[in-house]
């Protein structure tokens, strides 16, 4: 019996007792290799001495001090390392506790700068279907998964959703990758005109798609096609890169690689590597001076702002990422890791795409490879996969309703940057198992309702 109410109810799960690298061990001694960071979190792994002497000497000095009082040293290093190799224009950070509660100080920003600059009109926020910005209320909102916002709906502000940059379903078979993404960046630009340019805040979109519906990666000219956009109908550009940024892709920002700056970027995950709860928002000169110079301060706030113990693990996360050449490990091995997916899984009947970059990896899963049809939801083959995986000893990151909230499974990869290339092919080897178990577990009915 347990008094802790667990995501779900009905599941009994195994109690990790210590981490080891890129594993996990339960009280049985099980080791558990993960592959998916937990949710894209542990990218230094479980026990990184670095930072463990690096909390426990703060620790020994403070803990906490409340920023309506204070600011820290880890907080001012941590900013100041962070907007050392941010995109341009960024100039500030404000530091929260993880994903949800940037995203909700984001909005909040992007809402005050126009208030500040004698634009109040402006209310809406649009974003993108089948995305995920967090849990909170205002974050839900402006996030795309449906399965999460449904019964929430009631509670939540009305914003506008445009298509996701999903190349796999939704790229014409005459359409190049690039005019696909000027299609897209023409749908939003109808939408901001639709709904009147002037009424609108923000533009919100995760620089590589996350959870919901597994690691969709823009195509080439996406991003200057949106940024363009929101920079003629004078609408901020916030992207989320809670779960792709850190280094997850490649690059310290994941928006590097698409030659874009962000009027605001959120982040957290891999910026603490999960050694203590923390997020952030950075964001630019134009939104800090609009503040400065208008009412003097940030109408928002939270009691674990900046915390002390928190931004020094995040600090020593990121120098140790710099310090032990980890994104070059992520660029290198990225490429290895793509090659043995393939291999494995490129030519299987029911991987209908494998996408990602760096350490950041998705594959979609279908019950008829060249029609594209998905499995019947019912089956719920992401959950069977994450259940024959974890009996392999295998972390994983499944979800269900990849096309539509309802229909679609998918699961994302997101080993620690530690790894080296015999855990990658660890990984491949028992998520072959587990796939081949789950697949030949299935009722034959699951194959003939997509033609077999």
């Amino acid at each position: 019996m347990t008094s802790i109410l667990h995501r779900s109810i009905r599941d009994e799960l195994p109690r990790a007792v210590a981490g080891d690298g890129p594993f996990l061990i339960d009280d049985q001694g099980r080791r558990y290799l993960d592959a998916c960071g937990g949710a894209a979190v542990s990218c230094l792994g479980h026990s990184h001495p670095a930072v463990i002497a690096a909390i426990r000497a703060q620790a020994e000095r403070l803990c906490y001090a409340h920023t309506s009082f204070f600011t820290s040293e880890p907080a001012e290093e941590l900013a100041e390392h962070l907007l050392a190799r941010a995109p341009e224009g960024l100039s500030h950070a404000y530091f929260v506790s993880g994903g949800s509660e940037a995203v909700e100080a984001a909005l909040k920003m992007a809402r005050q700068y126009f208030v500040e600059i004698g634009q109040p009109q402006r209310s809406v926020f649009v974003s993108r279907r089948q995305s995920y910005h967090g849990n909170t209320l205002g974050a839900l909102a402006v996030g795309g998964n449906e399965w999460r916002r449904a019964q929430f709906a009631p509670l939540l502000i009305d914003t506008v959703q445009v298509s996701p940059c999903y190349e796999y379903r939704d790229r014409l078979a005459d359409e190049s990758p690039e005019a696909y993404g000027q299609r897209l960046a023409a749908e939003l630009d109808e939408t901001l005109r639709r709904v009147g340019p002037d009424r609108v805040i923000a533009f919100v979109a995760e620089t590589v798609g996350g959870a919901t519906a597994g690691v969709l990666t823009p195509v080439p000219g996406y991003f200057r096609g949106v940024r363009e956009v929101c920079d003629r109908h004078g609408v901020l550009l916030i992207l989320d890169e809670v779960m792709c940024g850190m280094g997850r892709t490649g690059s310290l920002y994941a928006c590097e690689q698409e030659g874009v700056a962000p009027d605001i970027v959120t982040i957290a995950k891999g910026l603490g590597a999960g050694y203590q709860p923390i997020g952030a928002a950075l964001l630019s000169r134009r939104i800090f001076d609009a503040f400065s110079q208008g009412s003097g301060f940030f109408q928002h706030g939270h009691t674990y702002l900046g915390h002390v113990l928190a931004c020094t693990a995040a600090l020593e996360v990121q120098r140790t990422i710099e310090r032990e050449g980890l994104l070059e490990n992520v660029k290198r091995l990225g490429a290895t890791f793509e090659g043995l997916l393939r291999e494995r899984f490129g030519a299987h009947p029911h991987v209908g795409d494998i996408r990602g970059r760096g350490f950041f990896r998705g594959m979609e899963f279908v019950a008829d490879r060249a029609s594209k049809a998905p499995f019947d939801p019912s089956l719920k083959v992401h959950a069977r996969i994450k259940k024959a995986a974890m009996a392999q000893g295998l972390m994983t990151y499944p979800m269900g309703g990849t096309l539509d909230g309802r229909r679609g499974d998918h699961l994302l990869l997101a080993p620690p940057f530690i790894v080296g290339e015999e855990h990658l092919v660890m990984i491949v080897d028992r998520l072959g198992a587990a796939l081949d178990a789950v697949v030949q577990g299935l009722p034959r009915e699951a194959f003939a309702a997509a033609g077999h």
